[in-house]
């Protein structure tokens, strides 16, 4: 039976009225569309929302669904997005909800929001790179909701393609018939209709009742200038309509609905809300404390480049965190860089797009340091516990890094990392992850060429520079994800770096034992690096306790006091350099070392 298009005139003229009652419970479908990064989820996404008449089929839909300038730019997804369509199929018209969700690593936490929404995910495969890090990772999180999993082999255009190998990893791995695979080519539109087939016939309706009282899941906000907080709701019992009082269950305060709708993928208002539905609601928020938080696991500090602009880069904050509320946000202040905050991300990639769209969205310019994980300590001693009110403490700050004599045991939080590559590179990376104190845990074929390790991981070895190196390692074909896995008992060590003697308390730094001579020397080049020379020498030394473990010299400006001396005696010149040795010692002696706030910043910032 040839499929109708519902809605196929242009953007333009489909302002109309919809009428939401027209959609009972059973004629709705809560999907989202899960996959590893580039395996063509947004351009499905796209070839969707054309067949079923959302947007107009032009030459410039490419990734309609990614909206943020910074997602433009690095051609990734970052927020998740949702999008409604009307679908005719066997003389019934279908409301579709659909979730378009990021595929990296750091933002996993999009990804398991967008599922709490859903009723089925289509898992997307790409025919020539096969099953990956993060397929797997998405897959048991729609596993472990219980969700229906319809998989498609995507890019079956491309010249290289083997959709058979593709298909027997995904019975292998997933043990999913591959009988029940769709092959697709979403920049082609190849089969793009069967998807929206399966789509209705495999999904089940959600559970939800109108007879019920109101109820909704927030799954996204975002914040508008002019009408406060937009929040993307699920609802899950009973309608809302506008003017109706609806009460926060978190922060137990009520609004009045202003306006709500469905995305198309832009909004459109509607009267009414039903079970079932997704839409969008604006009740007049305007407090931005009420995103829900989610786990985070490093820590970089973020500091405005002048401490006029912090109330600015508050706002900023607060208004950005309300949509990414994977975000902790914590107030702080550093010696050096005065007051600013500590932020919890879920990855380096993460902090990053946060960066950027601080600057990009709110024109914020901030100093970010290098990030770090939160420790534990179970202490032992019983005035620190009294202290603390409890026996086991987090150390965020190496400020309150107690001491070795007062604590039982220290703990570092480790992470389960999956790593898929091709079995060429196998050796390199498996020295690679033994360089970083990792524990292999698992290592299986997924076919004849491909590998799946698990390793137990430190986060603190994989948070900066792993995944770049393992990408550069395997040629760009290893894929890595990783997920919590507790704390585990460490040998952490503080160091403190000094300047002609004195400590530096901004500069103190927690790190593992086998860690602590390469980072102290490195900090101490650095800081040989960003500290103008003075009229004294300086010397920079990392310590642990009382031990200098590394030691760089800054030397002294230096007047050239033999210019005047033409020829005579040797002790004449041996005289005129001893007295200046020794005002260099005095000097030494009673003179400070003013570090200015660029070495800092230098010193400090994310290499």
């Amino acid at each position: 039976m040839e499929e109708q298009r519902l809605y196929s005139e242009p953007l333009s003229n489909r302002r109309q009225h919809i009428d939401m009652s027209e959609f009972p419970v059973d004629r709705i479908r809560n999907f989202s569309i899960i996959a590893h990064i580039d395996h063509g989820k947004s351009t499905l996404a796209d070839r969707l929302l054309e067949m079923t008449g959302a947007i107009a089929k032009t030459e410039r839909n490419k990734q309609v669904l990614d909206k943020l300038q910074v997602e433009r730019e690095r051609g990734i997804t970052v927020k998740a997005q949702t999008a409604s369509l009307f679908y005719q199929h066997e003389g019934q018209t279908y409301l579709l909800n659909l979730i378009d969700t990021p595929g990296h690593v750091d933002f996993s936490y999009e990804v398991s929001r967008s599922i709490s929404a859903c009723q089925g995910v289509l898992l997307i495969v790409d025919a020539n790179q096969g099953i990956q890090a993060q397929t797997v990772a998405n897959f048991y999180l729609a596993f472990e909701a219980q969700l229906t999993i319809i998989p498609i082999i995507n890019k079956i255009d491309l010249k290289n393609a083997d959709p058979d190998r593709v298909e027997k990893q995904i019975e292998k791995i997933f043990d999913i018939p591959k009988e029940e695979c769709i092959r697709i080519s979403a920049k082609l539109g190849t089969n793009v209709d069967q998807v929206l087939q399966e789509v209705v016939k495999r999904i089940p309706s959600p559970t939800a009742k109108i007879e019920e009282s109101f109820k909704a899941l927030v799954f996204d906000s975002t914040f508008d200038h002019y009408r406060g907080v937009v929040a993307n709701i699920a609802v899950f019992g009973g309608q809302v309509s506008k003017g109706d009082r609806i009460v926060s269950a978190h922060m137990g305060k009520t609004y009045e609905v202003n306006e709500l709708g469905i995305l198309r993928p832009d909004e459109h208002p509607t009267e009414r809300l039903y079970a079932g539905q997704v839409g969008y609601v604006i009740a007049g928020m305007k407090e931005v404390k009420e995103a829900q938080i989610g786990d985070t696991l490093d820590l970089p500090w973020i500091y405005p480049m002048d401490q006029s602009e912090y109330t600015m880069l508050r706002s900023a904050v607060e208004k950005l965190t309300l949509n990414d509320s994977s975000v902790t946000v914590q107030r702080d202040s550093s010696l050096a860089l005065g007051a600013g905050w500590r932020l919890g991300f879920l990855g380096l990639l993460h902090m990053e797009v946060f960066n950027q769209r601080l600057e990009q969205e709110y024109n914020a310019s901030v100093i970010v340091t290098a990030p770090t994980v939160p420790y534990k300590a179970i202490l032992s001693s019983p005035k620190l516990i009294k202290e603390y009110g409890q026996e086991v403490v987090t150390i965020v700050n190496p400020a309150q890094f107690p001491d070795k004599s007062q604590v039982v045991e220290y703990l570092e939080p480790m992470v389960i990392g999956t790593i898929i590559t091709p079995d060429d590179f196998t050796g390199k990376i498996m020295s690679l992850c033994l360089s970083r104190r990792a524990v292999q845990k698992n290592m299986v074929y997924i076919d004849d060429h491909r590998v799946m390790m698990k390793y137990l991981f430190p986060l603190n070895e994989i948070v900066v520079d792993f995944y770049d190196q393992l990408k550069s390692m395997s040629s760009g074909y290893a894929s890595f994800d990783y997920e919590d896995a507790g704390y585990e008992p460490a040998e952490l060590i503080k160091i403190d770096f000094l300047l002609n003697g004195k400590p530096v308390e901004e500069l103190t730094t927690i790190v593992h034992k086998d860690r602590a001579y390469s980072m102290g020397k490195a900090m101490c080049e650095r800081l040989k690096e960003s500290i103008p020379r003075q009229m004294f020498e300086i010397a920079v030394q990392a310590a642990i306790g009382s031990k200098v473990i590394a030691r760089e010299t800054i030397k002294a400006y230096r007047k050239n006091v033999l210019a005047k001396c033409y020829g005579g005696d040797i002790t004449r010149k041996m005289k005129l350099l001893k007295k200046q040795a020794e005002g260099k010692k005095k000097m030494r002696r009673i003179g400070n070392v003013e570090v200015p706030k660029d070495a800092f910043i230098n010193v400090l910032k994310k290499k």
